[in-house]
């Protein structure tokens, strides 16, 4: 652990994308191979199963640290992090020993199912060797929570300066399903570590602010709705059919309504597209709530099948015959797209996501305003010429989401968040009006500056009313408003109504309680989206 330790303080220690990348780079030709396969499994979310939960890891280690349960939490309540807080606290190991990476990881795995006993004490034992930064790694490992500030695509950039292997093609051969407690770092980079189901890295779009009129002309444009589902790429190759989420996670299992498609699409075709769930009598996809009854699940039971079918709306078109096209232009990937499509038999869950027909900007601008009647977010644009590019490129690619819903709501309760956040008051429950009561209606963590939650978090120490454990209750007097992207009926709601994705737009600094938003109105946003 201790060349990995000297690596995640390097990395800790700048905000520089160069020292960062060089840091990397020179880990991935020095450190011992099995480390590094760990490394860039950690690095792209591949994380070893938790084997001890939070619990057991709070008490364990306030026994060896000879505190009381009380300090303990407190103690975490103001690092903010359980690994940190248990690195702290442990008295220094008596002598260091010598953990490396694999074998630490390995050890964690071989935990899994163990009784309490076995697992407690192999943790112990860790503890007893390890100096304060390998100690907090290995926590974090423990704990499931481990972070080290580093994209994916600086990541790859590092390998490929490392292994002299292209970026393109590294990030291509770091996709899919491989397990690194059983590849070699060699076979890893030589890209053995897939198998045909795995997928191409996605192309992303970036978020166009002010509207097209800058991007030129419209025709060498492409214009689609942005859908509120899961972004997925269905994999038919010879031998193989899969289903994989822009996470990287293999979901085919988890939508079983989807594998007729095995038998009819032609071998060697890969698609990107958007998995939806359906409603047939209406042609047009059912809330994104319906579908995330489905997200997960392992087993779907045959009552949910039925009530929210898997449907593919298909975006692009990947391979081709086994032939990787992504280099060719937009509209011919598209064309041929419309051809396989067009061959399939009817009733087969898959069809392509329609372009939309817009002579001018001003006519764009008039249907991106119906989206949401069709169960849209928005629209993407998509320039007719472009490639299927890695990641995030700016130019080509442009997501042009609906402004979000809002309300004005005030602050109920309020609790510090995590990390370098932990002294801060960051996440906060609101209400809205409900006759002459206050109803909470969602929790919100996001969209303030710094200086502004710091500023929240001095009112929050002077008008704290009681105290929850984390939390405090306060007077209800400071308003916000609230953004989020949908709506739906929640019974496990007192509200009755959960929100997507909600976050802070602003600080209503200009109103009082008395002018937030009612139940009602949420009612009828809640009837307004259909």
């Amino acid at each position: 652990m201790k060349r990995f330790a000297a690596l995640f303080a390097a990395l800790d220690g700048t905000t520089r994308t160069g020292a960062k990348t060089a840091a990397l780079a020179d880990y991935f030709r020095q450190a011992p191979e099995a480390d590094r396969v760990w490394t860039v499994a950690l690095l792209t979310g591949r994380r070893p199963r938790r084997a001890v939960n939070a619990t057991e890891l709070r008490l364990w280690a306030a026994e060896v640290a000879g505190v009381p349960d009380w300090l303990f939490e407190e103690s975490y309540s103001v690092a903010g992090d359980l690994a940190e807080t248990i690195a702290l606290l442990l008295p220094p190991p008596a002598a260091t020993g010598e953990l490396g990476l694999d074998q630490a990881i390995r050890g964690l795995v071989r935990l899994t199912g163990q009784p309490a006993d076995q697992r407690k004490q192999a943790v112990l034992a860790a503890w007893a060797q390890l100096p304060a930064t390998e100690r907090f790694l290995y926590n974090k490992l423990l704990t499931g929570g481990f972070r080290m500030g580093v994209a994916q695509g600086l990541m790859t950039r590092a390998l490929s300066q490392a292994t002299g292997v292209e970026e393109a093609t590294l990030t291509h051969r770091l996709m899919g399903d491989w397990d690194p407690a059983r590849i070699t770092f060699a076979a890893l980079i030589a890209g053995d570590a897939g198998s045909d189901a795995r997928p191409y890295p996605f192309a992303l779009a970036s978020q166009l602010e002010d509207g097209p009129e800058a991007l030129g002309a419209p025709g060498d444009w492409l214009a689609e709705w942005k859908w509120d589902g899961i972004r997925g790429q269905l994999i038919a190759r010879p031998g193989a059919f899969a289903l994989w989420s822009r996470g990287e996670e293999l979901i085919t299992d988890r939508f079983p309504d989807l594998a007729p498609l095995a038998d009819f699409l032609p071998p060697g075709t890969v698609v990107d597209g958007e998995v939806l769930a359906w409603d047939g009598a209406a042609n047009r996809p059912l809330p994104f709530a319906a579908l995330q009854r489905r997200i997960g699940r392992k087993t779907v039971p045959k009552t949910l099948l039925a009530e929210a079918p898997a449907r593919i709306l298909a975006y692009d078109l990947l391979e081709d015959g086994s032939e990787d096209i992504r280099d060719r232009p937009l509209s011919h990937r598209r064309a041929r797209l419309l051809e396989i499509l067009a061959a399939l038999p009817a009733g087969l869950p898959l069809a392509a996501s329609p372009l939309l027909a817009f002579p001018d900007w001003p006519s764009l601008v008039e249907i991106r305003a119906t989206a949401r009647t069709g169960g849209a977010e928005g629209v993407m644009l998509k320039r007719g010429a472009s490639a299927y590019f890695t990641g995030r490129k700016r130019g080509d690619w442009w997501k042009w989401k609906l402004d979000p819903w809002s309300v004005d709501a005030v602050m109920l309760y309020a609790q510090a968040g995590h990390g370098r956040r932990a002294n801060l008051f960051t996440d906060f429950t609101f209400a809205v009006r409900d006759g002459n009561e206050l109803v909470p209606f969602t929790k919100a963590y996001s969209g303030l500056t710094d200086a502004e939650f710091a500023e929240i978090t001095r009112w929050v120490q002077r008008h704290t009313l009681e105290r929850f454990g984390p939390v405090r209750k306060v007077p209800a007097e400071l308003v916000f408003e609230i953004g989020f992207e949908g709506i739906q009926e929640s019974p496990r709601h007192k509200s009755g109504i959960a929100l997507r994705f909600p976050r802070m737009l602003r600080w209503r600094r200009d109103k009082g309680v008395d002018e937030i938003d009612t139940l009602d109105s949420l009612r009828a946003l809640l009837k307004a989206a259909g």
